[in-house]
């Protein structure tokens, strides 16, 4: 019996060591997958509480663990508004993360041990009163038909997590509706449709002959060796050949450059070449990443490239709410995070619509927009040579033949079909799991709104 209580004795012991161990280990050198966990839970909050000014305990509950990891459940914030700082860690402080706001830039996360650039880019100036009373898009006034409205009223087509949903046609808004929480000035992250704004930046950039879509040697660093061969044409067809891992399920190239690297673009500039390019279709949101850093480079003044995206799309199509965010570094993380309302998305779709003339002025060169429906060979159709999807199979029954669209994480799309004059918004927060696609409530809208 001593000996049995002896080696009881021992054994609790060994185990209380080896949880303390563990313990120090998680604070010491939290995993990785903590780490993206907890950065991932930083830069949402504060991105809704300094941009789109929702409170944190909701934006932690629905949006950061509402639909994702079970550890995500674990995680608490602490939000700063006098120093505009996110804190976030596992209970007990484990795995801690910070993201910081910058006025007029939104949040960037700031790994441990780095350095958030002191940047910052002026506010739109105010709308004035006759402005807001005008038609939209020049004003807010709307007039909604009420068919469309019998559409939009049905949570079957517009999926479980919907926050607002936005129909135009012939240049006018012809119905919206919001979910509960949210109304027509709440800004929503777009996710992956910031590919398709960022690429329409380049597309300014080539209008005034800064870029070509064939430029290669895009890169000090790729001009010794086969890298050089990739074109800008590569990435905006995401088949520039770079090794990159979009998976989300664990700690992957994505994850990593987007909650752990401090400078995303240095750590996409690293990647090695897997495939020749031009050959092969590869989702990359480290491609996006990479044209941002390649258009900004363009003006050789990073003043004036944080304040590109206003004065190039924003300001001139009247985009008031809309924030492209930068890394800690200060390049734009094209491939993710854009924020503004569901009617500042509607003005792009409708710039688009419009193949890139906005009030008579044409701002994207002459066949650009074109390029947004033409589906890749490598991708097998779905996917376009401008960073825009196209109908997948079994929807094209249900869809314009020229549709294309700007589709996002947690079920963000905006739908142009040209030939239809018409577009939709749908904004929400729809996890993968839900599988929800648009087609069926755009097919239901198109029988509901008159020619």
């Amino acid at each position: 019996m001593r000996l049995v209580k002896g080696l009881m004795r021992i054994f609790l012991l060994m185990l209380v060591v080896v949880i303390g161990a563990g313990i120090v280990w998680l604070y010491a050198v939290p995993p990785e997958l903590l780490r993206v966990g907890s950065g991932y839970a930083a830069k949402i909050v504060c991105s809704n509480v300094f941009i789109a000014h929702r409170p944190e305990a909701e934006v932690l509950a629905d949006d950061v663990q509402a639909p994702g990891h079970p550890l995500l459940r674990l995680m608490r914030v602490s939000v700063d508004r006098e120093a505009l700082r996110v804190r976030t860690a596992l209970i007990g402080g484990i795995a801690p993360s910070e993201a910081v706001y910058r006025p007029g830039l939104g949040c960037s996360v700031q790994p441990a041990g780095s350095r958030t650039a002191a940047i910052s880019a002026p506010p739109p100036p105010p709308a004035s009163p006759e402005t807001a009373s005008r038609a939209w898009p020049d004003g807010e006034a709307v007039t909604s038909i009420d068919p469309v409205a019998a559409v939009l009223a049905r949570p079957d087509l517009t999926g479980s997590g919907m926050r607002a949903a936005v129909v135009v046609k012939d240049g006018r808004i012809v119905g919206e509706v919001y979910g509960e929480g949210f109304d027509r000035d709440t800004p929503l992250l777009g996710w992956s449709m910031t590919k398709t704004v960022n690429a329409s930046l380049i597309g300014r950039m080539i209008r005034d002959g800064r870029m070509t879509l064939e430029d290669s040697g895009l890169l000090p660093q790729w001009r010794q060796d086969a890298r050089r061969e990739i074109e800008l044409r590569h990435l905006l067809a995401m088949e520039s050949g770079l090794a990159f891992n979009e998976e989300y399920g664990s700690v992957a190239d994505v994850t990593r450059m987007l909650y752990l690297e401090p400078d995303m673009a240095k750590f996409v500039v690293a990647l090695p070449l897997a495939e020749k390019p031009g050959e092969r279709f590869g989702y990359s949101s480290g491609t996006a990443v990479l044209l941002s850093r390649l258009w900004m480079d363009c003006l050789q003044d990073p003043a004036r490239a944080l304040g590109y995206p206003r004065e190039a799309l924003f300001g001139p199509l009247g985009m008031r709410s809309a924030v492209m965010e930068p890394d800690a570094a200060g390049t734009f993380v094209g491939s993710s995070y854009m924020y503004a309302t569901a009617r500042d998305w509607a003005r792009f779709g409708l710039f688009l619509a419009q193949d890139g003339v906005w009030q008579g002025q044409r701002l994207l060169p002459e066949g650009f927009v074109s390029q947004m429906g033409e589906g890749t060979v490598a991708s097998g159709g779905i996917y376009s040579k401008m960073q825009t999807w196209l109908p997948r199979l079994n929807e094209r029954h249900l869809l314009p033949a020229d549709t294309f669209s700007l589709e996002g994480h947690d079920g963000q799309s905006v739908t142009v079909m040209r030939s239809e004059r018409m577009v939709v918004v749908r904004l929400g927060l729809s996890p993968w799991w839900a599988r929800y696609r648009p087609a069926a409530l755009i097919a239901e809208l198109l029988k509901a709104v008159p020619d």
